[in-house]
């Protein structure tokens, strides 16, 4: 029986403890400091030598989606009730509404020092402390809105116009395309500052804290944030029937991108799965 997977503003009192009650056992188990280390592990960018799987390459939505799928198993082994709901940042705007409440994932973090205070992810809760990052801090932070830099989330429109480009992705293949579903999501964009960032990037910069860099799974947040991206691939995927995931194969030896993208019919590291078994979720979950 496949799951569903609920908007986060739609959560009723009980799902929220039991959501929150399974993210703190999967951390106390120590679980969850391995799904951190993971992705700053796979965290290249496509100024770095190397093969790319979780960023700035077309396999950065089926990657992601296997990231989550893991963290479901992961709070399915603790609460078979349980999902990770979907935080739609085009809809829930402001710094109060969900999934900012103080019986979910708290609040900002306060002037000083950005550490969150409010909440049952606070550092002073004693459940959930920072082991793995790039920063020697231990408590989580946040800077929601960006409050001496102001900047918005995406608007509907922006989203938008990732939606309507009906190819997934285009040569060459990393966060300089001009063209495609993919890099339009992720938001790599041209220019400097705020500008630069769009869609799901932007997102990350929104939030701020933790949530930007390599080891942005340390704010639970990450996943509510990427049940929506996920959903959002889902809402292309049956706007354009007939387009799939590209490259279909890989790039050639003449190509900059031979040996550093995944194509549709190749293994996706760290999983033994390819980016064409992941396009199909609907026999495991579905968005309500």
């Amino acid at each position: 029986m496949a799951y569903t997977r609920k908007d986060v503003s739609t959560l009723t009192r009980t799902e929220k403890r039991r959501f929150v009650k399974a993210m703190l056992e999967v951390k106390r188990r120590g679980e969850y400091d391995e799904f951190v280390r993971t992705h700053i592990e796979y965290y290249t960018s496509d100024g770095e030598d190397g093969l790319r799987t979780a960023h700035m390459t077309p396999s950065f939505l089926p990657w992601h989606r296997q990231f989550l799928l893991d963290l479901e198993k992961a709070l399915r082994r603790v609460d078979a009730s349980v999902s990770v709901p979907y935080w739609d940042w085009t809809r829930d705007r402001t710094t109060t509404s969900a999934p900012w409440t103080a019986d979910l994932l708290g609040g900002t973090g306060r002037r000083s020092d950005r550490r969150v205070m409010t909440g049952p992810f606070a550092y002073a809760e004693g459940n959930w402390t920072i082991k793995e990052g790039v920063t020697d801090e231990e408590f989580l932070t946040r800077d929601l809105g960006r409050t001496r830099d102001p900047i918005r989330l995406p608007t509907k429109a922006e989203l938008e116009r990732a939606l309507k480009d009906p190819v997934y992705d285009a040569s060459p293949w990393d966060s300089t395309a001009g063209k495609g579903f993919r890099n339009k999501l992720e938001g790599w964009g041209s220019g400097r500052g705020s500008a630069s960032w769009q869609n799901h990037n932007r997102v990350h910069r929104w939030v701020g804290g933790a949530m930007v860099g390599g080891a942005s799974v340390n704010d639970p947040v990450f996943w509510l944030h990427h049940a929506f991206v996920d959903l959002v691939w889902s809402r292309w995927q049956r706007r354009h029937r007939e387009h799939r995931y590209l490259p279909a194969k890989p790039p050639g030896p003449g190509s900059a991108q031979y040996r550093r993208v995944v194509a549709r019919h190749e293994k996706l590291p760290p999983w033994d799965v390819t980016p064409d078994q992941l396009e199909d979720h609907e026999h495991i979950y579905r968005y309500g």
